[in-house]
């Protein structure tokens, strides 16, 4: 078969990379903490290693750390000053910057924004009345006393109810600790018994902290404290992390008895999800109160009415309905009351008293993000002042990061926005709010959710967007949920750059749902740039390495990502001190001084190749996911696919999944150093290519209804609410001939549509389409280097392999078959490569391997250049194991120096690998820059360098901070200025392994001989 080659656009578009395709970096600036030098290091170093920008966020205030000496605070003169030079230099360098609407990471606030203008919430009061001949009037409640000195009554209602219970006495084997806190890790119950039997309707269970347990309780009655009958097991909502702001109360069954018994197991309990996040942690019941009621109430109310993140386990309407008569603003009731029991209940809107809490100088409340003007107001007060500076135009990017404010269900215009979108008026049904059940509460609470929702796109975002735009810049934005009451896709229609997050080595911090949010929400909106911030941990050690980031790196890529923004760049003012400043230990430490910074520019370059071709063209997706009407939503992971594709997923997934859900014994690990928690946490490192060849989107109902529909099959999971618009929708795409998945799916392959890649277990792909160029992106994400079969379903054009480690390209041997192209592809140990579909045309042929050649080296001269320690005629050697505590507990960079003889003839290439190096390096023959090594095969090319006879070998090796500041702990500092406030380490004292370890190799290839 003929063998054709690559042609020379490939290599060109392979060389040259856009602006666009390089990777950035958050700056964030710590309390204060500050200097012009610093500034003019970090921007340097920054575009030495190859980011096109950084987002620069303050964080946090000089009076929280005095002792850094910070003089920058936030909104000061000399705040301005330092914001003024980091543009000038930024300006200088070419590098363009973003910048948050407000100070700190977290989300749109200031101390302008007063409490009226603040994020609001619905609050109540209640008092008894009994109405009765003598008693036909009463008193309202005493008016809620607000937050930060800010109420305004909305409107008041009387409420028909029974009798209060007794005070119930409290026994059982869950005792109250010395805090008052009812704590278990081991089956238990609380019991609460009356001295007569009492009707009871509902409870109310107030945790301690963000606990999933409490709300696990199974609830038993009895009448005579001996046989108990099961009222009800009770059952979490999902929830996302900032879950505290209500309580629980559940619905209970009218059951009359004299005890009531609420039992706990950990057994059963989920292994925790971002929608579940309090699962995540060690099964430990923590409880500070629970409340029995004798009055129905609608279940799980708080999950509802739109004041924190959940969805509830049940919507199902009430079917018991108190009388519920609404008063006039005077008080007075609109129908008369009848004789008995009334609850009158008072309400109103107050500050939900949520501030950008990582702020400095700039800190104040959270503004109210169904106002248009507040949100300006936000804007302008922040983001506006940087745009008044004089190099302003180096900022190309507002930006809204982490939703860490919690949700809002109210403002002024909250009920005028309700009518105007569902047709009817909110306030007669006010007390569903508060749990009150009403005849339709069930649709009421879903359209208040529904407002929510689309207030905080249609105003919030709609009006950063438009903000944006009259400031001359792009607006970047992170995921909503599981936070704000939303659809987690919809707020990406107004965003021109959709932005997600994932976490190293963080399984309780990890983010998956926030990359395929922006992921589909970019594929449903036809967003081109995927972003993410990326590599964020929650306890660096020190250890890590651009190896140990890069297959995380690459499965995301292979999720959709293309445009990663490193987190994060700490600005360390002082340049005296190492490895300096961080954000208290978070986050990979991507910075000036980390040891291998300037090395870094391999694995940055590695990035830019990969986003160039990544940002060609379209996403090539078969499956969409309906998300549902529900509200809130957002994208699906893959283990929620399971029981709706069963035949994709295959026989092994399924009972892996089914395993990790039992979460028998309640399994625990350790990651990072320190963190307990659940070993069942879904890690999309176990989920790679699970699909078997087909990738999937979520879709949102905006994005079902109103956008293209570009995929072959849709998913709508059972159980899923589903609208009358989107069923509408769903009937047409059918009649179109999408396949729609209503119940499980059991074959091993679509029945529309074959697999867009087969591929061996732990190779992940993400496909592209550019006009008439096909781009399989592969990434091998096990530890050993593979060769490989695999298949590709298209047959356009001729397959090039494009090695983005390096830039080489070759034309592998391949055929076509059945509408597919097989081809045998190598990948090294976390290897990638690109596979692309052009025209036939000419270029570089493939190569075979001669020879591998350990090479014989005279003695090695090494050069220590943080200490000045020099060893001449040296074998090589762990520096760990040295008698020498300046060499023992060395971190940086060493050169190591030496000569060597080999042969070299005409027609062969000759590369460079080193077997064993901790654990990057940059190597130079004779002087010639030949490049850095930074992950397997840790090989450079050096054929353009080498010659015939005695060539000089110079190799700078770079290990990580950690030995040195094991040996700063423990007083053996291997040189001077070693501080940091990052205060973790790994497990234990040991050193890591350290310089040049193994002899070189040099690789002698040839061309194949073309056919």
């Amino acid at each position: 078969m003929k063998k054709y080659l690559i042609s020379i656009a490939l290599l060109t578009l392979g060389m040259q990379a856009h602006a666009s395709s390089r990777p950035w970096t958050f700056w964030y600036w710590m309390y204060g903490a500050v200097s012009k030098q610093a500034i003019k290091a970090d921007l340097q170093a920054m575009k030495d290693v190859g980011l096109e920008g950084c987002y620069l966020m303050p964080i946090r205030g000089v009076g929280e750390r005095p002792d850094y000496q910070g003089t920058a605070q936030q909104l000061t003169p000399t705040f301005w000053q330092m914001v003024d030079y980091a543009m000038e230099q930024s300006d200088s360098l070419q590098m363009q910057m973003g910048v948050h609407i407000c100070d700190g990471f977290a989300l749109a606030g200031g101390p302008w924004i007063s409490p009226e203008e603040s994020m609001q919430q619905v609050v109540w009061t209640d008092t008894i009345a009994h109405i009765d001949r003598r008693h036909s009037t009463f008193v309202l409640p005493q008016a809620h006393p607000g937050h930060l000195g800010f109420y305004r009554d909305i409107a008041a209602f009387a409420v028909r109810v029974a009798s209060p219970l007794p005070k119930p006495h409290e026994g059982g084997t869950i005792k109250r600790d010395e805090k008052g806190v009812f704590r278990a890790k081991t089956p238990g119950f609380i019991e609460f018994s009356f001295d007569a039997p009492q009707q009871v309707r509902s409870i109310h269970i107030v945790p301690s902290g963000n606990n999933v347990q409490a709300q696990r309780l199974r609830i038993e009655a009895s009448t005579d404290g001996v046989t108990y009958q099961l009222v009800r097991q009770l059952t979490p909502p999902r929830q996302g992390w900032q879950n505290t702001d209500q309580n629980y109360t559940y619905s209970l069954p009218a059951t009359t008895a004299r005890y009531f018994r609420c039992y706990w197991t950990p057994v059963g309990t989920e292994p925790g999800s971002e929608d579940l996040d309090a699962a995540k942690w060690a099964p430990t019941l923590k409880i500070r109160d629970i409340r029995l009621g004798a009055d129905a109430v609608i279940d799980q109310y708080e999950a509802k009415n739109g004041s924190v993140w959940r969805i509830a386990t049940n919507n199902s309407p009430s079917t018991d309905f108190p009388e519920v008569v609404m008063l006039d603003k005077d008080g007075s009731p609109r129908h008369p009351l009848g004789n008995g029991i009334w609850r009158i209940v008072r309400f109103g809107h107050t500050a939900t008293g949520h501030t950008n809490a990582t702020a400095g100088g700039g800190k104040g409340l959270e503004c109210d993000k169904f106002t248009q003007k507040t949100v300006e107001k936000q804007i302008d007060s922040w983001f506006g002042q940087f745009m008044k500076r004089p190099h302003s135009n180096v900022v190309r990017y507002m930006h809204i990061d982490s939703w860490e404010c919690g949700s809002q269900n109210w403002s002024a215009s909250f009920a005028d926005e309700f009518q105007r979108r569902c047709g009817y008026d909110l306030l007669p049904f006010l007390p569903v709010y508060a749990g009150i059940p009403m005849p339709g509460d069930d649709r009421v609470l879903r359209d208040i959710r529904t407002t929510i929702d689309h207030l905080i796109n249609d105003v919030f975002f709609a009006t950063a967007a438009r903000k944006a735009r009259q400031y001359g810049v792009s607006l970047s934005s992170e995921s909503v949920a599981p936070t704000m009451i939303s659809d987690g896709l919809t707020h990406y229609r107004y965003v021109d750059f959709p932005m997600g997050e994932f976490w190293l080595n963080s399984p309780t911090h990890d983010k998956p749902n926030d990359m395929l949010d922006a992921i589909s929400g970019a594929h449903v909106y036809g967003k081109t740039i995927v972003q993410a911030e990326g590599f964020t941990e929650i306890r660096g050690v020190w250890n890590e390495t651009p190896a140990m980031i890069k297959p995380l790196l690459d499965r995301n890529l292979a999720l959709g990502m293309n445009r990663l923004f490193f987190h994060v760049n700490t600005h360390n003012p002082w340049m005296d001190r190492r490895p300096g400043m961080t954000l208290d230990g978070i986050g990979l430490f991507f910075q000036r001084d980390q040891t291998w910074f300037r090395e870094a520019k391999g694995m940055v370059d590695y990035i830019t190749r990969c986003q160039e071709w990544l940002q060609r063209g379209v996403p090539v997706v078969d499956i969409a996911v309906f998300t549902g009407d529900e509200m809130p939503s957002r994208s699906l992971t893959p283990d929620r696919l399971v029981p709706m594709l069963p035949g994709l997923f295959g026989t092994d997934r399924i009972a892996d999944e089914a395993r990790r859900l039992a979460n028998e014994g309640q399994p625990m690990e350790e990651s990072p150093v320190g963190v307990r928690h659940s070993a069942g946490i879904i890690d999309l490192k176990n989920w790679v290519n699970a699909l078997h060849g087909y990738c999937y989107d979520s879709m949102n109902p905006d994005g079902l209804q109103n956008g293209r529909f570009d995929y072959k099959a849709l998913v709508v999971p059972q159980g899923s609410f589903v609208s009358d618009a989107s069923k509408r929708r769903i009937a047409e795409l059918e009649s179109q001939g999408v396949r729609i998945i209503r119940t499980p799916y059991c074959q091993d392959t679509l029945d529309v549509i074959g697999p867009d890649a087969l591929l061996p277990e732990g190779v992940a792909f993400n496909h592209r389409r550019d006009g008439n160029t096909e781009i399989y992106f592969l990434a091998n994400q096990l530890d050993s280097a593979r060769t490989m079969t695999i298949s590709l379903r298209t047959t356009k054009g001729v397959p090039h392999i494009y090695y983005p480690i390096d830039g080489k390209q070759e034309q592998p041997v391949f055929r076509h078959s059945n509408g597919r192209t097989e081809l045998m592809l190598t990948l090294s140990a976390y290897g990638s490569a690109f596979v692309i579909f052009t025209d036939e045309s000419q270029g570089n042929a493939p190569e075979t391997t001669l020879q591998h050649h350990v090479l014989t080296t005279a003695p090695w001269d090494i050069h220590f250049h943080n200490n000045g320690v020099s060893l001449q005629q040296q074998p090589l050697a762990d520096w760990t194991a040295s008698s020498n505590d300046s060499i023992r507990y060395y971190s940086g960079r060493a050169t190591y120096t030496t000569n060597f003889k080999i042969k070299v003839k005409k027609g062969q290439r000759y590369y460079l690998s080193l077997p064993d190096v901790r654990d990057v390096a940059q190597i130079w023959v004779n002087e010639t820059d030949c490049g850095i090594v930074w992950t397997s095969p840790y090989e450079v090319d050096i054929t353009n360098a080498v010659h015939r006879g005695n060539n000089t070998l110079r190799i700078a090796v770079t290990n990580t901070w950690h030995n040195a500041l094991r040996g700063a702990d423990a007083g053996k500092a291997p040189f001077d200025g070693i501080w940091t406030n990052a205060r973790y380490r790994t497990k234990g004292d040991s050193l890591l392994p350290a310089g040049l370890l193994a002899q070189p190799i040099i690789r002698i290839t040839k061309a194949t001989k073309q056919q």
